[in-house]
């Protein structure tokens, strides 16, 4: 061949471009299993109950306003009626809520969901409670009022396994929805119709709520404290207010929220109509504790998500991120090999040693599904490891170069396994990695002559010149 080196350039750049491809479509595996993990979830969330939203409780009075209009003179005057609907909403001067949850994991397949459940309490109090009337747009109008409510707007209610309510002490009958359009999933009861202007109103209610992945609790008041007891140890605390206090273990977490009216605007929000925020879909199955901020405005809320932080298919996507430069640093392994014991490796080897590099995060992907995810990137880098160095050997004619290659292959899935476990400090420890490896390149090839050595290798005779 007239151009030996340059065709082997080739040869090597088009099974780098095989890996890539080889990984991409790996990484669409990971896509795939990853929506059926979410399909689980959504399967979960439909026979059992979605992520949650809690507020309340508060007092809610709608009333129509209804009023003649003419037109038209003569024999052709008509009249017509036109309708307003008003609705007075007023939040509580303290609401105090506390709840323990017990987390419990549920399985769709070989996926596993994080349901929970368990007592929740809410206390809300007003000082003095205004009348509750609305002003009137004409003095000719006719008003139809329905009875003053309080209301608990909860975003799935087939989580409430048990609901007690309290009004001043006496048991109060629940009853379901909220007579709200705009948060219509929840349960109310009637306060009094005998009920003083001016006098004070304390409610107590008793949930016993189940749900998936996440709960959010917006503090519509003008001092909110929620105190969260759990048995879940890894819990993701977000929403526009983090906890002013938290204890996390192996057993479990406590958390205590204390927001004042003064710094939300979930009581204003309240008032106005303001929507429930929805989970940011991007996030996937408890991977934040996150909210939709792209949409329309919604209720500020606190938000804690029970999720698993050993996700596989996020580490293996991460890990599969890394792939290419891994297969690159083998083959540049390899090629230094050539370099300094002038043994000729073939294309095809460097094409077999990339297959086996790209099968690692297919195996790491299956066994992950079954097995905890540090035991099967030691079943999957073990294997490959050992098939590599065994390979080596042949390869590069020594059992002592094989087991050499085979070491460097477990240092380099050592090195990705840290980076998979220090994603805040992945940059800083890849980027010392690479810098290592080129100072490795150049120190064992620092006295070469590589014109010579290229000359060497036209001519048939690739011994090392220094």
């Amino acid at each position: 061949m007239r151009y030996p080196l340059l065709a082997k350039f080739v040869s090597i750049g088009f099974v780098l471009a095989l890996m890539a491809l080889a990984l991409m479509r790996i990484g669409f595996l990971v896509d795939e299993r990853r929506e059926r993990q979410r399909e689980a979830v959504r399967s979960v969330e439909q026979s059992h109950a979605g992520e949650q939203t809690l507020m309340g409780p508060w007092v809610q009075k709608q009333c129509v306003e209804e009023w003649d209009v003419a037109t038209g003179e003569g024999s052709n005057r008509k009249l017509s009626v036109e309708r307003r609907q008003q609705v007075l909403r007023l939040v509580p001067d303290r609401l105090v809520a506390g709840g323990q949850l017990r987390n419990d994991v549920r399985q769709r397949g070989l996926y596993r969901i994080n349901t929970y459940g368990g007592p929740l309490q809410l206390d809300a109090s007003w000082a003095a409670l205004p009348a509750l009337e609305l002003q009137r747009e004409r003095s000719d109008s006719r008003w139809q009022c329905e009875p003053a409510r309080v209301v608990v707007a909860i975003s799935d209610v087939r989580g409430v396994r048990a609901a007690q309510l309290m009004l001043d002490g006496r048991a109060a009958a629940l009853r379901a929805g909220t007579h709200s359009a705009t948060y219509p999933s929840g349960l109310h009861a009637e306060l009094p119709a005998q009920r003083a202007a001016g006098s004070s109103l304390q409610v107590a209610l008793k949930l016993d709520l189940a749900g998936t992945g996440q709960l959010s609790f917006v503090p519509a008041a003008e001092a909110t404290e929620w105190k969260l007891v759990s048995d879940w140890p890894h819990p993701s605390f977000g929403g526009r207010f983090l906890p002013s206090q938290r204890a996390v273990s192996a057993g479990g977490f406590e958390s205590t929220w204390q927001v004042s009216g003064m710094a939300t605007a979930a009581p204003a929000q309240l008032q106005q109509g303001v929507p429930l925020c929805r989970a940011a879909a991007a996030a996937g199955p408890y991977a934040h504790a996150a909210e939709d901020t792209t949409g329309p405005r919604c209720l500020d809320t606190l938000t804690v998500a029970f999720f698993d932080p050993v996700n596989p298919y996020v580490l293996s996507d991460r890990a599969i991120k890394y792939g290419l430069l891994f297969v690159v640093l083998t083959f540049v392994a390899v090629a230094l090999v050539e370099v300094l014991s002038g043994r000729r490796v073939h294309p095809v080897q460097y094409l077999l040693v990339g297959l086996a590099l790209s099968l690692f995060f297919l195996l790491l992907l299956s066994l992950s599904e079954h097995l905890a995810f540090e035991r099967a990137y030691a079943a999957a880098a073990g294997a490959c490891a050992t098939l590599l160095a065994y390979y080596g050997a042949h390869m590069l004619g020594r059992w002592l170069a094989g087991a050499a290659f085979g070491a460097a292959i477990g240092l380099l899935y050592g090195l990705l396994y840290l980076l998979l476990q220090m994603e805040q400090n992945a940059l800083a420890v890849g980027s010392v990695g690479l810098f290592a490896a080129l100072t490795g390149v150049m120190v064992a090839t620092r006295r070469i002559d590589w014109y010579a050595l290229f000359d060497g290798w036209r001519s048939g005779n690739p011994g090392v010149t220094t």
